[in-house]
C-alpha cells in the first residue's frame, strides 16, 4: 500500500492531481483506519492508464466516462471498447500529423544546412 505522496512521486505526478481525479472520480483509492487515502498496485496499473491517455490528448471528460463505465461493470465493455477504438484513431491521426510535419522540418532543416555549408 502506498501514501498519497508516495504514489505522486512513483507516477511524476502531483499529489494535488490526484485528489482531483479523486474528486472527479477517475480512481477511488482506499482508506486507512485515520481517513489518509492508500493506493494498491491496482490503482497504480490504473493510474498508469489514465496518464497516457492524458498523455495523448484524451479529454478528461472521455476518461470520466470510461471510468465511469468500468465501475458499472461487464456489461458496459462494449462501451468501453468504442471509446478506445475511437482514442486510437485519434492518436493515428496525431500520429500522422506528427510524422507529416517532422518531414517538413527535416526538408527545411536540410535546406538551410545546405544554404549555410553545414
Amino acid at each position: 500500500m502506498h501514501t498519497i505522496g508516495e504514489v505522486a512521486e512513483l507516477l511524476g505526478i502531483s499529489a494535488h492531481t490526484l485528489r482531483y481525479y479523486e474528486k472527479e472520480d477517475i480512481i477511488i483509492p482506499l482508506r486507512d483506519a485515520g481517513g489518509d487515502r492508500r493506493y494498491n498496485e491496482s490503482h497504480l496499473k490504473w493510474l498508469q492508464f489514465v496518464i497516457k491517455l492524458k498523455e495523448t490528448q484524451m479529454p478528461i471528460a472521455t476518461i470520466k466516462k470510461y471510468a465511469s463505465l468500468f465501475q458499472e461493470g461487464e456489461h458496459t465493455a462494449a462501451d468501453r471498447l468504442k471509446l478506445l477504438e475511437e482514442h486510437k484513431e485519434s492518436i493515428q491521426h496525431q500520429m500522422h500529423t506528427l510524422h507529416t510535419a517532422d518531414e517538413m522540418l527535416e526538408h527545411k532543416i536540410t535546406a538551410y544546412r545546405t544554404f549555410i555549408g553545414k
